[in-house]
């Protein structure tokens, strides 16, 4: 039998939509990776590649993010009228089953490799149940080697993309990560992540660790650089800012290939942390731990949320003069947006506050709630004037123009989005 797996394109106009430089969806790969082999597998990035609608596959697997949805149930609808079955998962479907349930045949509710062959099977007799939920956790040692051979002949930017851990031990408000994958912070075995690194450096030097908090385990995290070291890799991931509290952690990664992480500073202002729940941050060391950052050649991408309840007209400029000053060597501003499933949504909801559910608006870059401290005009205004004033040519001399190994990264990065900001424009 034959299955196509489908990653749906963002809209154009959109920054994501946009972006020249594209990833491919590792946990469409990890489901491959646990399909029986009597199965055809394909796999089409709509990010790159148009979708052929007149496939022959016979079961067609969507995974969306909640921006993603709307174009995920209009491939649905397409493929349903053509007689196919289709399954749906992701973050979306998993946190809004029954409004998925509408569009396709069944859903894979969390993580997906546990039941993914029980649906296969279920298929082929000709019992498909309409919710697959795994009654327990996926075992870490368990996880598979992706299939990243389903990649081959596409333009991604590189293909090696590879998760450690799952889960946060945090719980901030607007994140989606806790409720998808829980607080419960599980490691894969070090041995077997470095046998799949020693399969991927024959393909790339660079890897992306895809993991929301590499670094929550110090233990964990310190032999798994132990056993990078050496190995010439030039590596990112996701870090809290106070992992520069502690240098020789910090160093460690550095020596073993860390070129950047991608961190979330979220605000400036430590009242807003408290109530976001950024319990790592201490907004007064910013400065000074993204210098511990650099000090040991790794950039940092920074994310600072816009929107939230104390933010005011004035957030945007002093934002803009942080991250010149601290020399950020990317950054991104998304828009608080309450997605389906966190607790931000769930507050704002008893406070009337949602404005739209227009699920395609949940891209980060639309103002879908009401502000409290500016009108939602404002926020909209000045989330597109930070946007524009980070990637003009001025800022990225004053942040990215200087001798340092991470250069070589967010020089092109800086670039990317500069272009996708002005393409965006020019749709709009």
């Amino acid at each position: 039998m034959k299955l196509l797996f489908v990653s749906p394109g963002w809209p154009r106009g959109r920054l994501w939509g946009e972006l020249g430089f594209k990833f491919p969806s590792l946990s469409l790969a990890a489901l491959a990776a646990v399909t029986p082999e009597s199965w055809d597998v394909a796999l089409c990035d709509e990010n790159i590649e148009p979708l052929d609608l007149n496939s022959d596959a016979d079961l067609v697997a969507i995974t969306a993010m909640t921006p993603q949805a709307p174009q995920a149930y209009r491939i649905a609808a397409a493929f349903r009228a053509r007689g196919k079955r289709v399954v749906m998962g992701g973050f979306h479907a998993s946190n809004l089953p029954e409004e998925a349930l509408q569009h396709v045949d069944a859903v894979v509710v969390g993580e997906g490799e546990v039941v993914w062959p029980q649906l296969l099977a279920d298929l082929e007799r000709g019992e498909l149940q309409r919710i697959y939920r795994a009654a327990t956790a996926l075992a870490m040692e368990a996880i598979p080697v992706a299939r990243r051979e389903l990649f081959q002949g596409k333009r991604y930017l590189f293909t090696n993309t590879l998760q450690t851990t799952r889960g946060c031990p945090f719980d901030c408000e607007f994140c989606s990560v806790t409720a998808f994958y829980g607080r419960r912070y599980r490691k894969r075995p070090v041995d077997n992540v470095l046998a799949e690194l020693e399969l991927l450096r024959r393909r790339n030097s660079f890897a992306f660790f895809v993991d929301d908090n590499l670094v929550a385990d110090r233990t964990y995290a310190l032999s798994l650089f132990a056993g990078m070291k050496g190995m010439g890799f030039k590596w990112l991931s996701h870090a809290p800012i106070d992992f520069a509290h502690d240098r020789e952690f910090l160093r460690a990664a550095g020596e073993a290939g860390c070129v950047g992480m991608f961190v979330g500073f979220e605000s400036l202002n430590q009242d807003a942390l408290a109530a976001m729940g950024k319990v790592t941050n201490t907004a007064r060391s910013y400065l000074e731990d993204a210098q511990a950052f650099r000090d040991n050649g790794i950039g940092i991408l920074g994310s600072f949320v816009l929107g939230c309840d104390n933010d005011t007209p004035a957030v945007f400029e002093g934002l803009l003069r942080f991250c010149e000053e601290a020399r950020l060597e990317a950054a991104i501003f998304p828009i608080l947006t309450p997605y389906p499933g966190t607790e931000v949504r769930r507050r704002l909801e008893a406070e009337g506050r949602i404005i739209s559910s227009d699920w395609q608006d949940y891209d980060m870059e639309h103002v879908t709630f009401l502000p409290r401290g500016m009108s939602v005009d404002e926020l909209q205004q000045g989330y597109d004037w930070l946007n524009r004033s980070f990637y003009s040519l001025p800022s990225m001399y004053r942040r990215i123009f200087k001798a340092h190994r991470s250069v070589q990264v967010f020089a092109p990065m800086n670039f990317g989005f500069r272009s996708a900001i002005r393409r965006k424009g020019r749709v709009a």
